[in-house]
């Protein structure tokens, strides 16, 4: 039983892209930042190496991973409980452990073993069931941004970077991409932009609903769950097995949002960082 580490992500996908694709819907963050390390380098989120494990158990099988793209904290899969003191002797003394994202049990094992560490956002993963249109539906209709809303959507992107506490470094790359791929949608009302929501490459047959944001000043009107149900229709008719999405349970607003049109939930995540 034990850890290895590298910073090669093609390393990394040849030993544990089989666990990860194996169950997608848990593995959707691994998956998808790995992807976009595989497509666009080392260092897309930073200047920093990445830090990228495995775990494998007695039995040889990969059953849990590390991915830290630099700055962000470390993500981990689900662990068996014998491979967090491992870690902790491998990382716990260096950067690479200053903040987690991990189920809730991993999160309270590891803070056991890390003094210092203290809760910073929680997160619920949903999938989607069965899909509903917004009830009452606001005004409106939804389509593809194009490259004539480039400006737009990389302002509603810092937008949302700044009300989520995320990084704006990937920003106008996120809109580029997802221009290309029409994978942004926008909700109109009135012929105007007034909603986004993005989407993720299909991975494992999972596709995760991101970038949902609506300006301050047009919220309360209904723009966001219909922006987020064209989306997620439009991950579905590309041939998505799983639609999921990740909301902030100190957000009770978005959680209901995402309820109403037809979301399930499946797991939280604990986002902890060590106080310096």
């Amino acid at each position: 039983m034990t850890w290895t580490f590298t910073d090669d992500v093609d390393v990394f996908l040849a030993a544990a892209g089989p666990s990860l694709a194996a169950r997608p819907v848990e593995h959707t963050m691994a998956l998808s930042v790995t992807e976009r390390l595989r497509r666009s380098g080392a260092h897309h989120y930073g200047a920093d190496d990445p830090v990228l494990g495995w775990w494998r158990g007695a039995d040889g099988a990969v059953t849990g991973t590390l991915v830290r793209t630099p700055p962000h904290v470390a993500l981990l899969t689900a662990l068996a409980a014998e491979a967090v003191e491992p870690l902790v002797e491998a990382l716990g003394a260096g950067p690479d452990l200053d903040g987690v994202n991990a189920d809730r049990d991993i999160a309270a094992l590891l803070a056991a073993r890390l003094p210092g560490y203290r809760t910073v956002q929680e997160h619920r993963l949903y999938r989607v069931g069965a899909l509903r249109a917004p009830s009452p539906a606001p005004e409106g209709r939804a389509r593809a941004a194009t490259r004539a809303d480039r400006a737009l959507l990389v302002e509603w992107v810092h937008g949302f970077a700044e009300a989520t506490g995320q990084s704006k470094s990937s920003a106008e790359w996120s809109v580029d991409d997802g221009t290309e791929r029409g994978a942004l949608t926008l909700w109109e009302s009135g012929g105007a932009p007034v909603a986004l929501a993005g989407r993720t490459r299909m991975l494992a047959g999972t596709v995760r609903v991101t970038l949902v944001y609506t300006p301050p000043e047009l919220r309360g009107r209904g723009y966001a769950a219909a922006v987020t149900a064209a989306a997620s229709r439009a991950a579905v008719e590309e041939g998505a097995a799983e639609v999921l999405l990740f909301a902030d349970l100190a957000n009770p607003t978005s959680n209901g949002v995402y309820l109403r049109i037809g979301y399930e939930p499946v797991a939280d995540r604990v986002q902890m960082r060590r106080d310096r």
